[in-house]
């Protein structure tokens, strides 16, 4: 099985979200996507390496070369069950971390269902099969997925707030309200971003942190959150950090077992370590204490 490519898009995204911060900009200006009507789909994202518009009539020369895609190590439709596997698990990061990110998030309709153009990435001549939604062979055990990930982005206002993060200390708790952590469980500096693992980190957000008042003027709070991101191709354990960001954690999310649940029946106590699937997103909640 061939390594996916190499990608890099923090630095880029940082920049241009920083940009926007200086122009008075709120993060509501922002529209995240995976996809959109051209180019290849979700579920194309994860099974091809390369572009296959023949049936466009134009000898597969139109349509973009560059794709950011990876095929999970085989080109096309698979029985093998283990690249399926990674496939599903691949789709379920790109949906977890569309609807984590600030700012508001775009689903290309179908993406929910696994809908496929059999690696056509410039679909807009074809009113058939190739462009439709195929409901019969919907993959609605990724729909379900994606409702319950919906229903935690719009409970909790920690994943959709009004104004960018600060970095600074919030009063009476010496925290700040977002922090990002190695999986050593110590927060990160420049450096740890320069290195290979920069890949494999965790992002603490701060429920006391949000900033902004409700319609009626009072201050809104929310559960903190600790989201662990392993783009590694192997499990990695991360350590949880120490009780000053909480005392225990619920696991409600995790990427490698097809599973979100506010009832998580997983906790895991501060400093503890947790082991991270490879390609696998994990997310974890510090319920509100006001």
């Amino acid at each position: 099985m061939t390594s996916p490519p190499d990608q890099s898009p923090r630095i880029a995204s940082i920049d241009a979200r920083s940009e926007a911060s200086r122009a008075g900009r709120k993060p509501s200006a922002g529209v995240n996507f995976l996809a959109v009507h051209d180019g290849f789909t979700v579920a194309d994202l994860v099974s091809y390496q390369e572009k296959h518009n023949e049936a466009n009539g134009e000898g597969n020369r139109d349509g973009n070369n560059n794709n950011a895609s990876w095929n999970c190590g085989v080109e096309g439709q698979t029985d093998d069950k283990s690249v399926i596997d990674l496939r599903d698990r691949q789709k379920r990061n790109f949906l977890t971390t569309l609807f984590l990110s600030q700012g508001v998030p775009m689903l290309l309709s179908g993406d929910e269902l696994g809908r496929t153009q059999n690696g056509n990435n410039n679909a807009y001549c074809q009113d058939n099969n190739i462009s439709w939604i195929n409901w019969e062979n919907a993959d609605y055990e990724l729909l379900a997925f994606t409702r319950k990930l919906i229903q935690v982005y719009k409970q909790h206002n920690v994943f959709s707030r009004r104004d960018w993060f600060k970095g600074k200390p919030i009063k009476g708790r010496g925290l700040t309200d977002i922090a990002w952590f190695s999986p050593d469980g110590k927060r990160m500096n420049e450096e740890n971003w320069r290195q290979d693992f920069a890949k494999c980190l965790a992002i603490y957000l701060d429920g006391h942190g949000i900033h902004s008042s409700d319609y009626d003027g009072s201050r809104i709070l929310d559960d903190s959150f600790y989201a662990i991101f392993n783009a590694h191709n192997e499990p990695v354990e991360y350590k949880l950090p120490n009780r000053r960001y909480g005392s225990h954690w619920i696991k409600i999310l995790d990427t490698s077992r097809n599973f979100v649940s506010e009832e998580g029946n997983e906790t895991y106590k501060a400093s503890t370590k947790i082991s991270a699937a490879g390609f696998s997103v994990i997310l974890l909640k510090q319920p509100l204490r006001r």
